[in-house]
């Protein structure tokens, strides 16, 4: 199966993202072209077409590396690992057959994150109110590369048509690393999820498999939209898109075919007016995908997930905020992959309740330096309003007659160290607790310190911490 996509994701290299960048008979493919972002610190595929049987040569710095074409004129090579450079470089390729070389200029040496799912990521920066963020983008070790169709180096000029979410997300990673990053840009608009998911979906075969097997470090996903109203199916196709693409990437090891796990990070649906909002309403909507990503995090290795409630002020679909978005994706890569210990990567997440009379209180993991309840508008900073009341949080008591058996109320939460006990006074015999389980939830919500927020969750629905 293996030999078989890429062999496929070779043959469409003449067209679309991958269509080759040709020069007489030799060619690269385009995702090889100038300003072009090499992915450090593992081999680097580098392919294209030339005559059947002609010796190639691939040079790139110290590194000669030379194949043969294939009787079909395809050819690849593998450069070795290499070091991080932000100094601009050149990616030579040469035949015997005394065609023009093809030279690719300003290459740098980072790492390099495939975006990917529906609007929100497709989304360029000047579809939403960014032009002071775009006026000051003079970010040359960041670059951005839409559907294969070439390298684009960040600035004023060009930043406006760089995927919204990657960019903060680059932006941030590049500040604080100063490691040079790469964008691969191949979301499209209202598409739900199983046509990404490997090896036969309608996009995965047109949109993503002409980037394989181009080297990369991890993937940024925001999607989830067009999946709303399913509830817990979204987790196993979750599962089933990033066990996929990490299997046909295989950026393992090549003795026995293993993908490795490469990172994902991943967006929750942010608050969202155009469904229903009423309380228990939540598995028909937003709120119950929120739920399944939330298991998804849990369940799938090495993934992250931003959570956003909190981004859409007027609960619009696309929320103009992309800034703290791309920051909460950037805060899981820079504390999973680039070792910063000062941070923490997540805001609470639920852990488990213990029933105390008439209250419950809940426990969290990523409490940091403790939680607050906090209020925020747009891309203003988070405030913490500590005399005011912490909203979003229901609490249930037993009722057959209701759906799953409970009778839902809105309750008071008070924090507690680092705890929250729920309660009601038309309720004596709690049984479960809910948190922004509505598809817009507003109000004061619950934070830690560090300024990130407590992700939705339900404590009847299979989300204790074993």
């Amino acid at each position: 199966m293996m030999k078989r996509i890429l062999m496929v994701g070779l043959m469409m290299a003449a067209g679309g993202a991958g269509r080759a960048l040709a020069q007489d008979n030799l060619a690269v493919n385009r995702l090889f072209s100038d300003h072009t972002v090499l992915q450090r610190g593992m081999p680097v595929p580098v392919w294209g077409t030339a005559k059947p049987d002609t010796k190639i040569t691939v040079n790139f710095g110290q590194q000669e590396k030379t194949t043969e074409a294939g009787k079909d004129g395809k050819w690849l090579v593998k450069l070795d690992a290499l070091k991080v450079s932000a100094e601009p470089a050149e990616l030579i390729i040469k035949s015997l057959t005394g065609d023009k070389p093809v030279i690719i200029a300003d290459v740098l040496v980072g790492d390099v994150w495939l975006c990917s799912g529906q609007s929100n990521m497709e989304w360029v920066m000047k579809s939403f109110k960014t032009e002071a963020d775009v006026a000051k983008a003079e970010y040359p070790a960041i670059r951005h590369c839409n559907r294969g169709n070439g390298w684009t180096v960040c600035s004023p000029k060009t930043a406006g048509d760089f995927t919204a979410t990657g960019f903060y997300f680059a932006r941030r990673l590049n500040q604080e690393t100063r490691i040079p990053i790469g964008l691969l840009n191949n979301a499209i608009g209202g598409s739900p999820i199983e046509p990404w998911i490997p090896p036969d979906g309608a996009h995965f075969t047109s949109v993503t498999l002409p980037f394989i097997p181009f080297a990369i470090k991890g993937m940024i996903w925001y999607q989830g939209e067009s999946n709303g109203p399913e509830g817990g199916l979204y987790t196993h196709k979750m599962n089933a898109l990033i066990t996929g693409l990490r299997k046909v990437w295989n950026q393992g090891d090549p003795s026995t075919g293993s993908g490795r796990d490469f990172p994902v990070y991943f967006v929750q649906l942010p608050n969202f007016s155009g469904q229903p909002n009423e309380l228990g309403a939540g598995d028909e909507a937003w709120a119950g995908l929120r739920l399944t990503q939330l298991k998804a995090l849990r369940s799938i290795p090495n993934t992250g997930m931003a959570v956003t409630i909190d981004t859409s002020d007027n609960g619009d679909i696309h929320p103009n905020n992309k800034r703290d978005t791309g920051d909460r994706l950037a805060q899981w890569a820079l504390v999973k992959d680039y070792g910063r210990n000062d941070l923490i990567c997540s805001g609470p997440l639920y852990k488990g309740m213990k029933i105390e009379g008439a209250k419950i209180r809940i426990m969290f993991d990523y409490v940091g330096k403790g939680l607050l309840i906090g209020k925020k508008h747009g891309e203003e900073q988070m405030q913490e309003v500590p005399t005011e009341k912490l909203g979003c949080f229901a609490i249930a008591t037993a009722d057959p007659a209701k759906p799953k058996g409970l009778k839902w109320i809105w309750a008071d939460a008070v924090i507690d160290g680092n705890t929250v006990v729920v309660s009601s006074p038309e309720i004596q015999n709690p049984v479960a607790v809910q948190y922004a389980c509505i598809t817009h939830p507003t109000g004061n919500k619950l934070y830690n310190k560090e300024g990130l927020p407590a992700s939705p969750f339900r404590t009847d629905d299979g989300e204790e911490k074993k």
